[in-house]
């Protein structure tokens, strides 16, 4: 698959900020239908009455494994599969409170992609294969000494999309991890990263682009650019390559 165009796709945390840029921007390149996903289903109101039918709402809990299964249920029909839904804790690993802030970004970031993808690997597998795209950051690759919680948590979770690339490869479903830079999201603003946080629109471009392309890696944004830049080649080299052969 190398198109999103008259696909139907479902998309986690999808009310505001990068997930609901990717709603307006896939539906803008053509696909069929998004179901969009979030914990309150009022919040996903305007985009039902901008985009009618094309847009299914769901609810959806990432931390509820029954919640997810309920929405895999719900989504027979899907093909692209976009775990956008994550939290973000200011901790750095000195503050009281960084061990709380860490289980709880573990548990959205990390088990909330595991109950994603073990509900929607059938789904995608009965449809023909598709696509699961799994929204990592850039702090996946470098820990950020006042958000180091975060970064943990992003680090895990990019860990454990690297295993989804290998196993679902078998049943012919394409994933792809995403590391954006700094987006202008509620999450940007809150890490005091708003004056240099770029549009929103750039992710679900560059997962678009990163479709055509085949690429299993993907950098919205200048610093995630940049950071790419430098990564390439280990990326290429370690991270895609199969170490286990002879």
């Amino acid at each position: 698959m190398k198109t999103v165009q008259n696909r139907v796709v479902l998309i986690s945390g999808a009310n505001r900020g990068i997930g609901k840029a990717m709603v307006e921007s896939f539906l803008e390149a053509g696909a069929a239908k998004v179901y969009a996903c979030a914990r309150s289903l009022e919040t996903l109101n305007p985009l039902v009455a901008l985009y009618g039918e094309r847009v299914v709402p769901l609810q959806l809990d990432v931390t509820r494994p029954q919640s997810v299964k309920d929405a895999a249920a719900a989504a027979p029909d899907v093909e692209v599969v976009v775990n956008n839904a994550g939290i973000f804790k200011a901790a750095s690993p000195l503050e009281d409170h960084a061990v709380q802030s860490l289980e709880q970004e573990m548990d959205v970031n990390v088990n909330g992609l595991i109950h994603m993808a073990q509900a929607f690997a059938p789904v995608l597998k009965g449809n023909g294969g598709g696509v699961f795209v799994q929204i990592n950051s850039v702090a996946s690759f470098k820990n950020f000494a006042a958000f180091s919680t975060y970064s943990a948590s992003k680090a895990a979770a990019y860990s454990i999309t690297q295993g989804l690339r290998e196993l679902l490869a078998e049943q012919g479903t394409t994933v792809l991890s995403v590391h954006p830079g700094p987006i202008a999201t509620d999450m940007a603003a809150s890490a005091g990263l708003g004056e240099i946080a770029e549009p929103a629109a750039l992710v679900p471009e560059a997962i678009m682009a990163a479709l055509a392309a085949g690429e299993f890696h993907v950098y919205p944004g200048s610093m995630a650019k940049q950071i790419g830049g430098a990564y390439g080649s280990f990326a290429a080299n370690v991270v895609e390559a199969n170490l286990m052969e002879s």
